[in-house]
């Protein structure tokens, strides 16, 4: 059983552990899916999670918008996780496919979520490019203004529920400027004609990803999400609300491998007692609980400040992300060592842990990205704190000058 403890931290509402308790009971009667089919698992896992009404956390209600709790995102996906990375990966993309038009939308265009909510459509976040991975500013994609109309030419690739999708927000150049500038935000149906499935491609952890087409696409304007050029701004928004969901991945990915781990050193037979007794393998695993908790408190103290009202947090939610996902590998990989043989068997636990947590450092910025948006935060807080020293230097002179 997984520790718990973590919910009696002051991060935490009633609603929270009454949610965790009951995605908990969900999971250990649906999970782990099916995987034999991965995108009639990830179909059917979004209908489920629909139809039991998680979904209802992922987007704002177009009846009622109320800010996106992150929190409940966060224990969605760690509980998720801890069970089947599949599941994980359905319910975050239908917040991460549509977070642009729950943040960002008009009121008609947010009639999607209706559909996405309910897990009758699903959706995909469609940024990543051939030649445009970290570096969003390089965007190639384009699409021109033709009268009513865009018209989107170019390609994305490593599309999350690519090919299976029902509705795509798709972030193109429309060059009102270069770099970040010249980018804009679209909504695309998935029978738009001119979208084409390139290509189908295969991970270590089988997940639905493709690489898209668009060739002389045609969508009306009003499909734009915000204002022309802001498309950047709402992507980082995005990602700044789910990048430390990605780190509650991880960290229930962690915690899985850390179950496993006791229960396999618990009940392995060693000479004339078991694997637990060996303090090398009690240190593992005390260093694998301490950096569960470390990631924990990252992950929910990020959330907890967007949730009271921070608009932004880009710092909170990068040493989130960057630090729970490393070390998960590193728990992860501990878990593999201590299982032995076994831990690299096909279809054993931590194997498959193994293969699920790699991705989570790469996708919505690698760990090395989150560096350098940590890095920048901290330069442009000294720069700041600088220039109000100058500020309050000149004011002194003055003041003693006047005196």
């Amino acid at each position: 059983m997984a520790d718990t403890t973590f919910l009696d931290w002051p991060f935490f509402e009633d609603k929270h552990r009454e949610l965790r308790d009951a995605i908990e009971s969900w999971c250990c009667i649906n999970l782990p899916a099916d995987h034999s089919d991965t995108d009639a698992a990830c179909i059917k896992l979004v209908n489920d999670l629909g139809a039991a009404g998680f979904l209802k956390l992922s987007a704002v209600d177009p009846s009622d918008p109320k800010p996106l709790d992150v929190r409940s995102l966060c224990i969605m996906r760690e509980t998720l996780a801890r069970h089947d990375g599949l599941g994980d990966f359905a319910f975050a993309m239908q917040g991460l496919g549509t977070g642009a038009i729950s943040l960002f939308g008009n009121s008609q265009q947010q009639q999607w979520l209706n559909k996405t909510r309910a897990g009758e459509t699903l959706s995909a976040f469609a940024l990543t490019e051939p030649n445009s991975g970290s570096d969003v500013a390089n965007i190639e994609l384009s699409a021109i203004r033709d009268g009513d109309d865009y018209v989107l030419n170019g390609e994305k690739t490593w599309i999350s529920n690519g090919g299976i999708a029902g509705v795509y927000v798709v972030f193109a150049r429309t060059g009102e400027a270069a770099g970040a500038k010249g980018i804009s935000a679209f909504i695309v149906p998935a029978d738009t004609p001119g979208l084409t499935v390139e290509e189908r491609l295969d991970v270590m952890a089988p997940h639905p990803l493709a690489r898209l087409g668009f060739k002389q696409l045609r969508i009306p304007a009003s499909n734009r999400i915000g204002e022309v050029g802001q498309g950047f701004k709402i992507a980082m928004s995005v990602l700044d609300v789910f990048r430390c969901t990605v780190g509650a991945a991880a960290l229930g990915f962690a915690r899985r491998a850390l179950e496993e781990t006791i229960a396999r050193a618990t009940t392995r037979k060693l000479g004339d007692g078991v694997l637990a007794d060996m303090q090398m393998v009690q240190g593992h695993m005390a260093e694998m609980a301490i950096d569960i908790d470390a990631s924990a408190l990252l992950i929910y103290r990020a959330a907890w400040t967007k949730d009271m009202g921070a608009a932004r947090v880009s710092r909170e939610a990068a040493m989130a992300k960057q630090f729970a996902t490393d070390q998960a590998q590193q728990i992860i990989d501990k878990a593999v060592q201590i299982h032995g043989g076994e831990g690299v068997r096909s279809g054993n636990t931590v194997e498959k842990l193994y293969r699920e947590i790699r991705a989570l450092r790469i996708y919505e910025g690698a760990s090395d990205v989150q560096k350098i948006i940590v890095a920048r935060q901290l330069l442009s807080q000294e720069e700041r704190n600088a220039g109000t020293k100058r500020t309050q230097g000149h004011l002194h002179k003055g003041q003693a000058a006047a005196s």
